[in-house]
């Protein structure tokens, strides 16, 4: 009977021990989160970034210029130490407007398609190329046609997003395999150029650029490749099913330079107990040169340095050193990626977990956590710190491109996902601008990724 009492009062203390923590945990969160909807520089630091400095490819002077202001910015949100991580990047510039204008005869067209050169895709020079187009719905179909149908033409993936999916990044998944290798795919059959649908499920003009990547295991030519908008791929298809004679006039004018050297910039807040110990959250600072990179990434950019901010201003004191991560080179090479897992390496830092956002400023909706190191365990344990701030699942799995190395490594890794309906509306296009972002949407995924931060250096 004592004993079964003495187990009856040792389960007492612990729920009660147990519910003073979250209940302390539940107040140090509603401070971080009256602080980013109140005092936050979130929102001003993000219309800096985008409006001043604007687009920020690998290897350009904007991009150069968003080191500094990242490394300034750092320092201002009140880091211990800000440091420049070195990486070289490639250097690839768009040149002239593109060019894509469709011709027939027999329908009396000639019309301009709007489009966009791919990301690392060569040029056509000034000439231009001229040729008929071959519609393709999957690589299957582009092996059957093979040679004899491919050869001097160009190809056009027109692939749509599957509508039925619920995550609008799982029907991007399926689609990018057409960018990123449909221009080898195409050459290896005697293609002058391809073309791909804009990756995207919204019907407009606005052409989406992305990087693509010559594989020349699969052939080793390069051809030009563009995006041209979802408007465009649906009057080229029509046009093709009344003409399959048409053809295409094509003109871009890009360049792949020598790689530039650049920085990953990584702001500090030393930790008190964990001296070799590091949590970081990041997003990119590179972004494509045809839009500001409002969303991807900018808003990622400026929601981890604000977790700086946050704890100076607030007195939260971490055990762990706590790094705000700003990448260089995820659009087109994940050199910056490389890099921070390589400095971490030679530096022999113990990483405990890594968070990437990646996804947009947009309402933030759940995390999605790795499951190694029992980190995923913990984090659920923390859903009901959450629920109020209307982020109502922890799901299993997480990560991001940049942070993909230091999984490689063994390091647990986090993916912040918002709502991501409209991101592909506005992903790698020009219309990826400041006025795009909804501050509260903005704050409320930062206080988020703040709060998660703060539970793992308590507890983990």
């Amino acid at each position: 009977m004592k004993i079964k009492t003495l187990i009856t009062s040792f389960n007492l203390l612990f729920f009660f021990a147990n519910g003073v923590s979250q209940n302390n945990d539940s107040i140090t969160i509603r401070k971080l989160y009256d602080y980013y909807l109140t005092n936050s520089n979130c929102y001003s630091n993000l219309n800096f970034l985008t409006t001043k400095i604007g687009g920020r490819l690998s290897g350009s002077q904007q991009a150069k210029k968003a080191v500094e202001w990242a490394k300034k910015a750092m320092y201002s949100a009140g880091a211990d130490t800000v440091i420049l991580q070195p990486c070289m990047v490639p250097h690839w510039e768009r040149g002239k407007k593109e060019i894509c204008r469709l011709q027939s005869t027999s329908l009396k067209l000639n019309s301009l398609l709007n489009c966009v050169a791919l990301g690392s895709s060569v040029g056509t020079g000034k000439l231009g190329i001229t040729a008929k187009v071959i519609e393709i719905k999957n690589f299957e179909e582009l092996e059957y046609l093979g040679e004899k149908i491919i050869k001097g033409n160009i190809v056009f993936y027109n692939v749509f997003f599957d509508q039925t999916k619920i995550r609008t990044g799982n029907a991007y998944g399926e689609t990018v395999k057409y960018r990123s290798r449909g221009a080898s795919m195409a050459a290896k059959y005697g293609a002058v150029a391809s073309l791909v649908r804009s990756m995207t499920s919204v019907a407009d003009n606005e052409p989406h650029t992305g990087n693509m990547n010559y594989d020349t295991s699969i052939c080793k030519v390069k051809i030009p490749t563009l995006a041209i908008s979802y408007i465009a791929a649906n009057e080229l298809a029509e046009s093709l099913k009344k003409d399959n004679k048409l053809t295409l006039y094509i003109e871009t004018h890009c360049q792949t330079l020598n790689d530039e050297p650049s920085f990953n910039v990584v702001g500090q807040i030393n930790g008190s107990e964990k001296i070799n110990e590091f949590i970081i959250a990041g997003g990119h600072l590179d972004s494509w040169d045809n839009g500001q990179g409002a969303h991807d990434d900018g808003a990622g950019i400026v929601q981890t340095i604000e977790i700086i901010s946050a704890f100076k201003k607030l007195g939260i004191k971490p055990k762990h050193n706590i790094r705000a991560v700003a990448f260089m080179n995820e659009e087109n090479g994940l050199a910056g990626g490389k890099a921070y897992a390589q400095y971490a390496q030679s530096h022999q830092e113990k990483h405990i977990a890594a968070l990437e956002t990646d996804a947009g400023g947009f309402t933030p909706r759940s995390f999605g956590v790795d499951t190694i190191k029992d980190l995923y365990r913990l984090a659920a344990s923390w859903k009901n710190l959450f629920s109020p701030y209307l982020i109502d699942k922890i799901e299993k799995e997480g990560g991001g491109a940049d942070i993909s190395a230091l999984k490689e490594l063994g390091v647990p890794c986090i993916g912040f996902e918002p709502d991501t309906q409209r991101y592909f509306d506005i992903h790698h296009t020009s219309a990826d601008t400041f006025d795009k972002i909804n501050k509260r949407e903005l704050e409320l995924g930062a206080g988020g990724i703040g709060a998660l931060i703060y539970l793992i250096d308590k507890y983990y």
